[in-house]
């Protein structure tokens, strides 16, 4: 059994991922990145694979997607399986550039936790807007990383490569999976992803913004349950 590595997203912790780490356990041990460190999706990739073991399926939200990215430029062949949740190959435009900057100096003035409440709207299903128990567990997760880690994270995110060349030479099983009302990496991109990448499934969540692994858990574990079942001769190598 090989492990799974999980990488969360911006304002994302290991809590992210709480309801699906009890199933995916039984199929490998499983490991949280830390992608605290660095302020370039490169730096970050490169702390995760320093201390990632030989071979291993990887799952990438959002952000981790960007990083998941650059892992696969730098070692496409220790990537046995890949899930891709909500998120994109594509750089970021002029305009999502500057709302990064605007929410930079949001966090740099002390307004960290103002913007959260700002962005919570655009990471979940509308009729999630008033789930108070969803916006508090967006808020602790935010906390746990901090304000200077989500600056950094937010340099990374403007700075990152168009992933699309990648698409074409990933070679593993690989999962797409993305929200259906998911605002901030809709589902075209998803579609642009899975198309790209030879055999890929995409499974759209229903009722599902941004946060698909907290707004639709079931769901979303069973599509990488379903990933992780599917047999890689290269496994027990």
């Amino acid at each position: 059994m090989l492990p799974i590595i999980l990488i969360p997203g911006l304002n994302c912790s290991a809590r992210l991922f709480a309801d699906q780490i009890p199933h995916l356990w039984r199929f490998g041990p499983v490991m949280i990145a830390n992608h605290t460190r660095g302020d370039t999706v490169e730096a970050i990739a490169s702390h995760i694979l320093a201390c990632a073991p030989p071979r291993f399926t990887l799952v990438g939200f959002s952000m981790g997607g960007y990083i998941a990215f650059e892992i696969l430029r730098r070692a496409r062949e220790r990537v046995i399986r890949l899930a891709l949740v909500d998120t994109g190959a594509r750089a970021d435009t002029a305009q999502q550039a500057e709302r990064r900057l605007q929410r930079i100096e949001m966090a740099r003035s002390g307004r960290f936790s103002e913007s959260l409440d700002l962005q919570f709207p655009l990471v979940v299903h509308p009729n999630r807007n008033g789930d108070n128990e969803l916006q508090e567990i967006y808020r602790r997760m935010a906390m746990e990383c901090g304000a200077e880690a989500f600056v950094r994270h937010l340099q990374a995110d403007m700075s990152r490569p168009d992933s699309r060349p990648v698409l074409k030479d990933i070679r593993c099983p690989t999962t797409v999976v993305v929200g259906d009302s998911d605002q901030l990496t809709p589902p075209a991109l998803a579609e642009e992803m899975a198309s790209g990448i030879d055999g890929a499934q995409l499974i759209v969540i229903p009722e599902a913004g941004h946060l698909s692994p907290l707004e639709q858990p079931t769901r979303v574990t069973k599509a990488l349950v379903d990933l992780l079942r599917i047999s890689v001769a290269s496994e027990n190598r």
